[in-house]
């Protein structure tokens, strides 16, 4: 025999409601916390982006004039300086160590190495084009990185590499950050990301966002 229950009687049991009462619930409030957070987020990717956009940028400059810092006074590229010549002619470890040696000096890798500091460094403080700085500054990172050759725990002539970590260095580290900044976007807050976006030659060929 079927038994009908009444529409209007309770289940007998109710779970406790998280709202107080009284509690008045103010439209839109959800939309404007999570509209905070999300400006919140990318200023902090903004800011790293700023941030990483200096460093290329500050290795330029330094080896364009010899600021004296990595590269002494006098010795810049406008004195006549070679940028990656100290850095490639004293590589002392890895599977590229004499290819390194043959590249010292040569004025393509000079123009190839600034070109890009600069463009990377360019691109990340507008925050433009960021995929292909994210390309070329994982290049750069990566051959930096076979370079240092940090899985190595001693030099080509026996003495030890002082390697703090076979694998995550801060080239590791420099080209992950690349890649995240293009991936999410980063040149949209504190940048020009959004204006560039714009651009006729950007909206038809998306590599160049």
């Amino acid at each position: 025999m079927a038994v009908h229950q009444s529409a209007h009687r309770g289940s007998g049991f109710r779970l406790p409601s998280s709202r107080r009462k009284g509690a008045v619930s103010v439209p839109g409030a959800a939309e404007s916390v999570e509209a905070g957070a999300l400006t919140a987020r990318a200023c902090v990717l903004a800011s790293a982006r700023v941030l990483m956009g200096f460093v290329f940028l500050w290795a330029f400059l330094d080896k364009t004039f010899g600021f004296g810092y990595a590269t002494a006074s006098g010795k810049g590229w406008v004195d006549g300086g070679s940028p990656a010549e100290g850095f490639l002619g004293h590589v002392a470890v890895g599977p590229m160590e004499s290819a390194f040696h043959s590249w010292a000096g040569a004025a393509w890798a000079d123009w190839l190495f600034m070109l890009g500091l600069l463009g990377i460094g360019l691109a990340l403080t507008a925050g433009v084009a960021l995929r292909l700085a994210a390309l070329a500054g994982t290049v750069m990172m990566a051959l930096m990185w076979v370079a240092e050759w940090p899985p190595a725990k001693h030099l080509s002539d026996g003495s030890a590499s002082m390697s703090t970590n076979p694998f995550a260095d801060y080239h590791v580290v420099y080209a992950v950050l690349l890649i995240v900044l293009a991936a999410v976007s980063a040149g949209d807050a504190l940048g020009l990301g959004r204006l560039w976006a714009r651009l006729p030659i950007v909206r038809d060929h998306a590599w160049l966002r």
